[in-house]
């Protein structure tokens, strides 16, 4: 998972059979369940309930990457600062709620070099309410909310073209690519900010799986609902009749792909319809909704290096659990 990751939030269709039907959200989940074994995209995760279920997910005591990387911001804040042009623009991508943003706004060093802030999410009202609040709590900051997947193509304000541009990609979202597809984000990202940009990115590191698999599977079980929560999405704006509580959420550590993989399995033996097809799944047969990488400082360095970036600086926190890298 990400913060916000919101982050690779998908489309927000309108409720089926009251109004237009996502056309990319039916195509993609259509190709997704049409597939052997069956996947969806978790950028679909992240409608209005997703992405509030993603929140209450980032202060559970099992999910260690926002606290850790929110201590390494709070700690190291002035010496990212050094590494931010003069009045640059900020821009995050997949902004979700402005916790970590603040938490740098908060050191003056790092305030002061911010000239603009670009929030870039798909969840336009979440959004939109996350800019609004943070206008009224820093009249002085000038922000210009996109409302954009940062998965593909977009453009920035024109109020920001002429600005030296900072990336902030935090929560380590970056870990839901497949590497090939972080690759490619990597170069998009660099040819979007341009020449003299720099990249902010907290990337979530390699550790044993007793600490992995809970912090992807809870006790109080939020995870399970916010896994759950993309066919009842499914349900609602495309019509179909899954019943959620024929599907277990389960969470496992692949070591050899260094990635937690996310799933919803079948109870048994169904048939789900949607938009004019019929589904099958046997006992046990399972839905693959999320992929989440876990990366060394080399690994990453390495990708960083082969999407044409330098890495500048990274910083970790003491249990070695999470890194905050800056890339130029």
């Amino acid at each position: 998972m990400n913060v916000h990751s919101s982050t690779l939030a998908g489309g927000r269709a309108r409720e089926a059979g009251t109004s237009a039907i996502n056309p990319a959200f039916a195509a993609d989940v259509i190709a997704g369940l049409s597939h052997a074994p069956k996947y969806l995209a978790p950028k679909y995760f992240y409608d209005a309930t997703g992405s509030q279920l993603f929140e209450e997910i980032t202060r559970l005591p099992e999910y260690y990457p926002t606290r850790t990387e929110l201590g390494i911001l709070r700690d190291r804040g002035d010496e990212i600062a050094a590494f931010v042009p003069e009045r640059a623009a900020l821009i995050e991508f997949g902004a979700g709620a402005t916790t970590k943003v603040r938490l740098l706004l908060e050191h003056q060093s790092f305030a002061a070099r911010i000239g603009a802030y670009v929030p870039v999410d798909i969840s336009g009202d979440f959004l939109r309410a996350q800019a609004a609040e943070l206008t009224r709590d820093i009249p002085a900051l000038a922000v210009y909310p996109v409302v954009a997947d940062f998965t593909t193509p977009f453009a920035l304000p024109d109020e920001v073209r002429t600005m030296p541009r900072v990336g902030f990609f935090p929560g380590s979202t970056l870990g839901n690519f497949e590497p090939d597809d972080a690759l490619a984000f990597l170069r998009a990202t660099r040819a979007l900010l341009g020449d003299g940009a720099r990249l902010i990115i907290g990337i979530d590191l390699e550790k044993d799986v007793a600490l992995l698999e809970p912090a992807y599977d809870d006790a109080a079980g939020v995870t399970a609902r916010f896994n759950l929560n993309l066919l009842d999405r499914i349900n609602r704006e495309l019509g179909g009749d899954f019943e959620p509580g024929g599907f277990a959420h389960r969470a496992l550590y692949r070591r050899t792909r260094h990635r937690i993989e996310m799933h919803l399995v079948s109870r048994a033996a169904q048939t789900v319809h949607l938009l004019g097809h019929t589904f099958t799944f046997r006992a046990g047969e399972s839905i693959h909704t999320e992929n989440s990488y876990k990366y060394s400082l080399a690994r990453f360095a390495g990708l960083a290096a082969d999407a044409g970036w330098t890495p500048l600086k990274s910083w970790t926190d003491a249990r070695s659990l999470f890194a905050v890298h800056v890339l130029g």
